[in-house]
């Protein structure tokens, strides 16, 4: 607005505008020239319906991803102002729907009415805001439930070389909080349509998208949509979170994400780093994973629980992403292409793998019975190297290495065939009471699936042992 001492009566409503010009365009990238007063972060709107949002400031120029490309966006259109931040639409109507990092639908339906917008970009809750990991967050998969147990609230990374069952593993997590209460978003980055079409296909065949938001980011979009896709599925999440649900994200994959950013960094004339990364890779990643946690009571006791995805190749746990990734991480879980080609799936390395919440995410009950267990595997995974040489072992080894196999048997579990905590207590109990010794192969599976019919209908693991012994007892034959 004019100042009034300048003579211009205040009701003719004057004020100023900023109007830039496009200067440059290349690979969903838009240089604008005249915003001298421009922050990072403002979204910019020109006559044909395009936007970009402001990514970069040089001396004279604002280098902007493109969020909407219109056929007629070329150099010298118009750019102006908008005094919007990039938020995107939020609520219980997104559940059970597909969309882009924007917030628009992708699944053919009509657009979602959001009550709320959320900010793609906030700042991480405070420490005195949180409250420490201490609730399970059952995933259906056996490894990860007894030894390696994560909570409502942590970030637990999966890692592991392509093909050795990463995404799966991810997807069997979001498909057992069904009956959970636990709200989940996918976000899917850089993968082939072919991909995504499966990947909601099996949700649905699971009725997993009633409690599941997917969010899209192809790999044959712009760039800035796909650097933006984790941080639109983090604002879902986050909305939610503070409404005192709680939540899990999956970030499929990382390492897509951040070449997305590498990409638009080059595009940019960033000064590239390590493996042509930006400096600033690791405040990226961190900015994004730190706004997972568990909320103070006060502020509403919800939660975001996060599962970021990262590839390595040949193994290599040391390289530049994954090495970031793991230090940001309250632990993760290896994928090994050995455990693949051996047939043993899911693939998890239990010696690499690591929860640093442990047993603080885990139910007393469940605890207590798994207590030696992961040493008791790591043991056996030691003899068995002495047992492919035909080395002779006393009776007290073989029974540590028949116990192991034991333990191989019952931690191999199929694709999509989630197991409840009600069984897994049930097998523990059975295992730690000897009803499981001896068996292998068809028996052994008859004896678990004996288990399983117990435990739909099996005491609550708050329930004294004894409880659980005999309910155990009475479908083993004891």
């Amino acid at each position: 607005m004019v100042p009034p001492q300048l003579g211009v009566d205040p009701e003719v409503g004057l004020s100023v505008e900023e109007v830039g010009t496009i200067i440059g365009l290349a690979d969903g990238i838009a240089w604008v020239e005249g915003l001298p007063s421009v922050p990072v972060g403002e979204v910019l709107r020109a006559a044909d319906g395009s936007r970009a949002w402001v990514f970069q400031l040089d001396e004279t120029l604002a280098g902007c991803i493109l969020l909407d490309q219109a056929e007629g966006l070329a150099a010298g259109l118009r750019m102006r102002r908008s005094g919007e931040r990039l938020a995107i639409g939020c609520g219980d109507a997104l559940l059970g729907r597909v969309i882009d990092p924007l917030g628009r639908p992708l699944d053919g339906l009509p657009p979602p009415e959001t009550d709320a917008r959320h900010p793609l970009e906030s700042r991480s809750p405070a420490i005195i805001e949180r409250d420490p990991v201490g609730r399970p967050l059952y995933t259906g998969n056996t490894v990860i439930d007894t030894l390696l147990p994560i909570g409502r609230g942590q970030r637990e990374l999966l890692i592991g070389d392509d093909g050795t069952g990463k995404s799966a593993l991810a997807l069997d997590a979001v498909i057992h909080q069904r009956d959970q209460g636990v709200r989940c978003i996918l976000v899917l980055i850089g993968q082939r349509r072919a991909e995504v079409a499966e990947t909601l296909r099996l949700l649905a065949a699971h009725d997993a998208l009633a409690h599941t938001t997917v969010v899209v980011a192809e790999a044959g979009t712009l760039p800035g949509l796909q650097y933006l896709a984790p941080f639109a599925g983090c604002a879902l999440a986050e909305h939610w979170m503070h409404a005192g649900h709680d939540t899990l994200i999956v970030y499929d994959d990382l390492g897509k994400h951040a070449q997305a950013y590498r990409e638009l960094s080059l595009l940019l004339r960033r000064p590239p780093g390590r493996e042509a990364y930006p400096g600033d890779i690791f405040y990226l990643h961190s900015r994004l994973l730190e706004r997972s946690t568990q909320l103070s009571a006060a502020l509403g006791g919800g939660s975001m629980t996060a599962l970021p995805i990262v590839p390595t190749q040949l193994g290599e746990v040391a390289s530049y992403i994954p090495t970031n990734l793991i230090s940001i991480t309250d632990g993760q879980v290896y994928l090994s292409t050995k455990l693949t080609a051996a047939g043993m799936f899911p693939a998890i390395d239990v010696g690499t793998s690591v929860s640093r919440i442990g047993g603080k995410a885990q139910h007393p009950a469940i605890a207590r019975e798994c207590k030696r267990l992961r040493l008791d595997y790591l043991q056996f995974l030691e003899l068995e190297l002495f047992t492919r040489f035909g080395t002779r072992l006393d009776e007290g080894m073989q029974a540590r290495v028949a116990r192991g196999h034991l333990l191989q048997a019952l931690f191999r579990q199929g694709r999509l065939a989630t197991r409840p905590a009600a069984l897994t207590m049930a097998w523990l109990v059975a295992l730690n009471e000897g009803r499981l010794e001896g068996l292998q192969g068809p028996a052994l599976q008859a004896r678990l699936d004996a288990l399983a019919a117990m435990a739909a209908s099996a005491p609550a693991l708050d329930a004294p042992r004894a409880v659980w012994v005999a309910a155990v007892q009475a479908v083993t034959g004891g």
